[in-house]
């Protein structure tokens, strides 16, 4: 009997229309666009457009796209694994209503919440799925609105001036062939620093309501982050995660064609690529036009990479992401 894989069969993308400079922030906050260049390597990032743009809407038009590139029917898809930190109700999760929005009543939804991380995490239960011989056919996506819940003030620029909106999706079906497949998926976690970034309300653990009067008075629906925490375990897990993969394989940081890391910081993804001793053209950063768009940013990276023709047949790829929580994670790919 063949052993099963898993394949990428088609990638999409989609961001909103709505672009948003670094001199468009100065409205809001004592900022300027050399600043936020030097600090994050972001010149622009997307807004989503109140009533055109939802969380599920972007995702589905992204996995319109992925399917059509794939030449996928809709209606083969079994299973959706979607990923994303700013659904568009707090319950039922998004992939329900991008479900809906595809036709796809019936088959089975999952959604998951580990940030930064998310794609590759979503991408590593699809892949386990299909070397079960479960599902054939598998939807990936990472989507996220986050323009919402930032603090655009002083108080809150410093993670304001990070984040944007979209999505992105791949098309993962089940194959026999094993020089173009998934390789290995490689999923971390540390809950001793989940404070270090997170959003603390609402929540169900407090007396009263999720939403009170004290809570909007004590700001905690503002995204908490402390800067020099992430960036010094970022760049150690990234450089972990990655030869972990790569040594799974038996293979060396020389022998990538393309590492695609979840855009966070510029800084992190150079001091990466630099100690890893890859030259530039084998790292795709993206982060300059949409700034870091959390589960979507490596889909979107991915997708951008492919149309550029930075991947082809038969290349080595690396996707790495490192967020909240904090979570890890990585995957290599035979394309």
């Amino acid at each position: 009997m063949n052993t099963i894989y898993s394949s990428i069969k088609g990638l999409g993308f989609y961001v909103p229309d709505n672009i948003v400079t670094n001199d468009d922030l100065t409205q809001y906050m004592d900022t300027s666009d050399t600043w936020i260049q030097e600090r994050t390597g972001i010149k622009q990032r997307r807004y989503f457009t109140p009533g055109k743009d939802t969380n599920a809407s972007m995702a589905t038009a992204a996995s319109r796209m992925a399917l059509d590139r794939a030449n996928v029917a809709a209606k083969d898809v079994d299973l959706i694994v979607y990923a994303t930190i700013t659904p568009d109700y707090y319950f039922p999760g998004s992939a329900f209503l991008m479900q809906r929005e595809l036709g796809l009543e019936g088959i089975g939804v999952i959604d998951i919440r580990n940030q930064c991380s998310g794609f590759v995490y979503a991408l590593s239960i699809a892949d386990q799925f299909i070397k079960t011989g479960m599902y054939k056919t598998i939807l990936v996506v990472g989507a996220e609105i986050q323009s919402t819940f930032l603090d655009k003030s002083n108080a809150g620029r410093g993670v304001a001036v990070i984040f944007g909106d979209g999505a992105g999706a791949a098309v993962l079906q089940a194959t026999t062939d094993p020089d173009h497949r998934v390789l290995s998926t490689h999923l971390h976690a540390d809950g001793r620093y989940a404070e270090e970034l997170y959003v603390r309300d609402p929540g169900s653990s407090r007396e009263g309501r999720w939403i009170s009067e004290t809570t909007l008075a004590e700001g905690n629906y503002n995204v908490s982050m402390n800067g020099n925490a992430v960036f010094k375990h970022a760049v150690v897990r990234f450089m972990e995660v990655i030869n972990e993969s790569l040594e799974a394989n038996g293979y060396k940081a020389k022998d990538l064609a393309l590492l695609v890391p979840h855009q966070a910081n510029i800084r992190i993804s150079e001091y990466v690529r630099q100690q890893m001793n890859l030259p530039e053209e084998k790292v795709f950063n993206n982060i300059h036009q949409y700034g870091n768009t959390t589960a979507a940013s490596i889909p979107i990276a991915l997708t951008e990479a492919f149309e550029q023709g930075r991947i082809n047949s038969g290349d080595l790829v690396c996707l790495a992401a490192f967020g909240s929580g904090f979570t890890w994670a990585s995957a290599l790919i035979k394309w």
